[in-house]
């Protein structure tokens, strides 16, 4: 038997109230529409609800156990209220999130950190992993938005990016390298070191190589490759092997061993920001924290 969820409702307030009277005023209704939906529901159940006891109706056993019900319906309905006006400002919900391991660190703690304080009744679930991974996520669904490199959008359709910081590359050595001293670097000084690449297909191994040719670089001698960046920056801090990396992300892990070389080039501009596909309608949570993340990045830009 299927019963009316709002009548059971009425009935629980009616139960609370006293009377009928009392009931339709808290529910803003007339008495007499109180009494026709009451008259429903007992013609529905086929028994009784109320027995009178001189002017008034009281509720019998069976009205009492079904107010309870009608009780939990209006508790859950307030709560799903508070939900949906929570949700509607973007306050509740689940964030989930994907960036490279160094990026995230970099740039995404604080945002998150904030972002966790400020909204307590959000879930957040943080993804990393390597760029080709993070793009088989968003387009899985595992992740609804990625920090990473504009890159990563280009080469598949139905993703969008938004810039939020220049990320640009720079050429990395030890802080009393040969070149430390050097004002100004020619393709002639880069041609003559040995350098410490990323691994082949990697992001910033193409940018390097496409940097390097585009300044008349003709050879790189490669004397170290790896897809580690902890190895990346212990090694060229105690060796004269050079190397490139992006200049925002590693600033922290500088201190006094590593310095970048006066060294531009178009090629090395990397953009950084939120990818997300673009036929999926973004929630206000994944627009609060993107609006709290550009907040933060414009800070940790080098000087």
């Amino acid at each position: 038997m299927k019963l009316d969820p709002k009548h059971l409702a009425q009935l629980s307030v009616i139960v609370e109230a006293g009377s009928f009277q009392s009931a339709a005023g808290r529910l803003g209704t007339t008495q007499p529409a109180l009494s026709r939906n009451m008259k429903a529901l007992e013609a529905r159940l086929g028994t009784p609800l109320f027995q009178r006891e001189g002017r008034r109706s009281m509720p019998n056993s069976l009205a009492l156990r079904l107010a309870r019900n009608g009780l939990a319906i209006r508790l859950a309905e307030e709560q799903a209220g508070i939900l949906a006006d929570q949700s509607a400002r973007g306050s509740v919900g689940e964030l989930r999130i994907g960036a490279p391991p160094i990026v995230s660190g970099r740039f995404l703690s604080n945002a998150l950190t904030q972002f966790i304080k400020t909204n307590p009744n959000c879930s957040v679930e943080i993804r990393t992993g390597l760029v080709h991974e993070l793009r088989t996520m968003l387009e899985r669904g595992q992740v609804d938005l990625v920090f990473g490199p504009e890159s990563l959008a280009e080469p598949v359709d139905g993703l969008e990016f938004e810039e939020l910081i220049d990320d640009g590359v720079g050429v990395m050595c030890r802080s009393g390298h040969p070149l430390a001293t050097r004002k100004r670097i020619m393709a002639s000084d880069l041609e003559a070191q040995i350098w410490l690449a990323h691994s082949r297909g990697s992001l910033l191994r193409q940018q390097t190589e496409a940097a390097m040719i585009a300044c008349g670089v003709r050879s790189m001698r490669i004397g170290c490759e790896t897809d580690s960046i902890r190895s990346v920056l212990e090694i060229v801090s105690e060796t004269d092997l050079i190397t490139t990396m992006p200049k925002a992300t590693t600033a922290p892990y500088l201190e006094d061993r590593l310095i970048f070389l006066p060294f531009h080039n178009p090629q090395f501009h990397r953009p950084l920001g939120a990818i997300r596909r673009a036929n999926s309608l973004s929630s206000r949570i994944e627009d609060r924290f993107i609006r709290m993340l550009r907040q933060t990045v414009g800070g940790l830009l080098p000087h």
